[in-house]
């Protein structure tokens, strides 16, 4: 027979609700200040109600590296898939040493360039589109995963003395409207190239062949294309987190890769 002197124990909702209710009871502060702590206030929380800090500190880096990325219901989701890859891991090291090095790697080996330092905690990078960069591009003959990138970011948090938690982002919007003009564009010719085969007495099935065959396998093409792109995007961003966590991305750089940096500076 079970014990009615033991506790019943608390379902996740409750206890989410439990911690909600303790921060706002937490929080004794004016009252259009409702429900806002200090980073102070939420350490002594954590500590009351038996939290490490550590586990604090990390939602807390987390929270900090968080992009806010509303969900994607357009057409062009729809018809051509999603256009953001991310990634996130926690490194040894310190926010100025890992941009410092991601900065180094972003721009020696994926051929980009600083668009906006926001704060000591993030950089924003984007595509080399002059004339030295599509140079480098082309005689390099490797393919670079984040040129289509609309632009790249990248936040480092501390969590302590030793470790980050860093957070990468890369957002592919402007090839996937790209593909779509494209595709606008091929169909349209298809159209017109429909038209003139009827024009001249062609068949019913010969003139409509540009438009009801090319057209499809051209949209199919473009979306290949575009995830395809947002998979070399995505593999980009764990493998320079990976180069991170062993220590190798900020390795002094090669000759191969001084020469490719002395005709970027050209």
């Amino acid at each position: 027979m079970p014990d009615s002197n033991v506790p019943a124990p608390i379902d996740r909702a409750a206890v989410d609700r439990i911690l909600a209710r303790a921060v706002e009871l937490q929080a004794d502060v004016a009252p259009d200040q409702q429900g806002q702590l200090t980073e102070a206030q939420l350490l002594d929380l954590a500590r009351e109600v038996g939290l490490d800090p550590v586990n604090l500190r990390q939602a807390l880096a987390e929270e900090r590296t968080r992009v806010a990325v509303p969900e994607e219901r357009g057409m062009l989701a729809s018809l051509y898939g999603g256009a953001a890859a991310s990634a996130q891991r926690t490194v040894r090291g310190t926010p100025a040493q890992v941009l410092g090095a991601l900065d180094d790697w972003m721009q020696r080996q994926e051929c980009l360039t600083v668009q906006r330092y926001f704060n000591a905690e993030r950089i924003v990078w984007e595509a080399r589109r002059d004339i030295v960069g599509m140079v480098r591009r082309t005689v390099s003959g490797r393919g670079y995963a984040l040129a289509r990138a609309t632009d790249v970011s990248a936040t480092a948090i501390a969590l302590d003395a030793s470790r980050v938690l860093v957070r990468l982002d890369a957002r592919l919007a402007g090839y996937r409207s790209l593909m779509a003009r494209q595709n606008v564009a091929l169909t349209g010719a298809g159209v017109v190239a429909g038209g003139v085969l009827a024009m001249m007495s062609f068949s019913l099935p010969a003139a409509a062949a540009p438009v009801v065959v090319f057209a499809p396998a051209a949209f199919a093409a473009a979306r290949a294309s575009h995830q395809r792109s947002v998979a070399r995007a995505q593999l980009a961003l764990e493998q320079v987190l990976d180069r991170l966590e062993r220590g190798e991305a900020g390795r002094p750089p090669t000759l191969l890769s001084m020469l490719a940096a002395a005709v970027g500076r050209r």
